[in-house]
């Protein structure tokens, strides 16, 4: 028969050794002792005495939620399916497990409904163009509704936002005639210097009017460069100028006939 005495001390020795707990790094123990709140313990070794203590392990590092799409319609009354990822970790163990019954899913309810009110107030531009900004409110409003229960909100990233096909549909016509309109400004403008330039090239080639001739060589070097059955038979310069004054002077010398007036009527031959 086994001495009583040894038998005992084998049951308390196991006791012990099934009360020793060892917390992580980034875990917590919360400990109700005879429904007490006991001040949160670790990392390391612990020591749990069932049935007395109660522990909850509460983990600090960084959690990621998914909050769910959410049907909103923004200030344009555009319907809209928006969701977002929430970064979120405990700083407080104790007021985390006490105050709330699940911080996780507290947090989420708060996500869900600060998202379709921020997100219900702006216009559909405003949504996609200053997204950063909507971020940082979203997270200030969420923080506030966490802190009594020792979560941080740390970060908020509206994630995918899903628009109706008409919408989509109108907002690519509007792109396409934005560029179209880029485009006939940047012609114009291209147009428009062009004609500058050409008329400060027209201004210098006037002042000296030998580059004239360098130019009409240049061209006909260039015509001779391609292979084509063009025939161009070169004309001096000097030839055409001279053709010019000629056809000046033939011009003043031509005796100007007199101007007839409308009081001038033809006289009517004698019968």
């Amino acid at each position: 028969m086994p001495n009583p005495t040894l038998l005992l001390i084998v049951i308390i020795v196991l006791y012990l050794i099934s009360s020793i707990k060892i917390l992580k790094e980034y875990e917590r123990g919360v400990i109700f002792r005879l429904g007490h709140i006991i001040p949160a313990k670790g990392p390391g070794v612990i020591l749990v005495f069932r049935p007395l203590d109660q522990m909850v392990r509460v983990s600090l590092r960084q959690e990621a939620m998914e909050v769910p799409p959410q049907d909103i319609i923004t200030r344009d009354n555009v319907t809209l399916k928006v969701n977002a990822v929430i970064t979120l970790r405990v700083i407080d163990p104790t007021r985390a497990v006490i105050e709330v019954a699940n911080y996780i899913y507290q947090t989420s309810q708060f996500s869900q409904t600060t998202l379709r009110s921020v997100l219900g107030e702006v216009e559909l531009d405003e949504l996609l163009a200053h997204r950063d900004r909507l971020n940082q409110r979203i997270q200030t409003i969420i923080d506030g509704h966490t802190a009594p229960f020792g979560v941080k909100v740390v970060s908020v990233e509206v994630k995918q936002v899903d628009l109706p096909e008409t919408m989509l549909r109108a907002m690519a016509k509007q792109a396409e005639a934005e560029r179209e309109r880029r485009a006939k400004i940047i012609h114009a403008e291209g147009e428009f210097n062009a004609a500058q330039k050409l008329v400060d090239a027209a201004s210098l080639l006037a002042t000296q009017p030998m580059t004239i001739q360098l130019r009409y060589l240049q061209t006909l070097t260039e015509i001779g460069v391609e292979k084509n059955t063009t025939i161009v038979f070169p004309l001096p310069m000097e030839l055409m100028t001279l053709l010019n004054k000629t056809v000046q002077g033939a011009d003043t010398a031509r005796p100007g006939s007199p101007a007839k007036t409308f009081d001038e009527q033809p006289q009517a031959p004698a019968s």
